[in-house]
């Protein structure tokens, strides 16, 4: 992706109003677990390699990940979930504690699984590990009604004084439709943009600001492989934006960039930002809602807020594991793009 001279004062801009910005994020909020060992011979035990582990990290995942790639990005973050009381779930408490983001309106449950996806990592001494396998563990049950209700009270509690509201849905059950839909007209009220990020319920949401989809899940909402053809693409888009009522629909790609959906307009391709090899895709489009999400609540363009998505999420998979772009990584990539 190329940014313009006359785009590029305007996305700065726009940056600038980061950390002025108040953003609601209520979702599901996971773990992700990273496990790295050194590769130390093969077990006599069966013919897989024993890994002599050399660290363990816990980060935010899933919205959570959302949620710390806003606060790096110097915005006001107020998280809106539940984690258990097992240790991922500490682990997250006090990662947001240790980063300033309150941890208020984030309800502990005795008993609850936090969400969590471990990543076994390997190889040897100065050579760059590789994920192995991974390992999640979910939570048995759905979330009590009494649970959602009281999710959903915090985040319309905080929405008078919010610049946006994020919608994070795993299908880990912190939120779904309905839900998103009695907290709506205080939104509207206020004139707050509301975006979704959803995994596997998309199609149940509408009359939201816009979703940020990947490319897989428009193939699985409408049964079709999109390949190549883009022409299919175009129509799949424009279909999802009218059907569930959306201002916006920002596509991510992967190598191929991202396509920008609204109404009223033809779609627009953003060609990938930086190399299309990428290093590590985990987490990326949690950034992507993230900055997206961000740059609509300080008063960007769809075609702003997702070239500034674009380029996050190209900084983003240059990382390993699950990662985030901070303020000044993004202005410095703008004024060099």
């Amino acid at each position: 992706m190329k940014i313009s001279s006359l785009d590029r004062p305007a996305l700065l801009s726009i940056v600038e109003e980061f950390p002025r910005q108040r953003v609601v994020l209520l979702g599901d909020l996971v773990a992700d677990e990273f496990v790295l060992g050194d590769i130390a011979r093969v077990s006599r035990e069966a013919p897989v390699l024993i890994l002599k582990q050399r660290e363990r990290r816990i980060v935010p995942g899933g919205g959570a990940n959302a949620a710390n790639n806003l606060a790096d990005l110097e915005a006001k973050v107020l998280p809106v979930g539940v984690v258990g009381d097992d240790e991922t779930g500490c682990g997250l408490l006090e990662y947001f504690r240790q980063k300033n983001v309150t941890s208020r309106y984030i309800l502990c449950r005795q008993g609850h699984v936090t969400p969590t996806k471990s990543r076994i990592l390997g190889g040897h001494a100065h050579w760059q590990h590789q994920q192995i396998v991974r390992i999640d563990r979910e939570p048995a049950r759905p979330l009590d009604r009494q649970t959602r209700r009281l999710l959903r009270s915090r985040a319309a509690s905080l929405i008078p004084k919010a610049s946006a509201l994020l919608i994070s849905d795993y299908g880990y059950g912190s939120t779904d439709a309905r839900e998103v839909e009695a907290l709506r007209p205080a939104a509207a009220r206020r004139k707050l943009p509301i975006t979704v990020d959803s995994r596997f319920d998309l199609l149940t949401y509408s009359h939201l600001t816009a979703a940020t989809p990947n490319e897989p899940e428009i193939e699985e909402a409408f049964g079709e492989k999109v390949g190549s053809n883009l022409e299919l693409l175009r129509r799949l888009g424009k279909r999802l934006l009218g059907r569930l009522s959306l201002e916006a629909l920002l596509v991510t790609r992967g190598r191929d960039g991202m396509v920008l959906f609204e109404r009223r307009k033809d779609p627009k391709h953003i060609p990938v930002f930086g190399s299309d090899v990428a290093v590590d895709v985990t987490g990326a489009g949690d950034t992507v809602i993230a900055v997206f999400t961000l740059a609509l609540a300080a008063g960007a363009s769809f075609l702003h807020a997702a070239q500034l998505a674009n380029c996050a999420g190209g900084l983003v998979v240059m990382k390993r594991g699950t990662a985030t772009v901070s303020r000044p990584e993004l202005r410095e990539a703008i004024r060099n793009a």
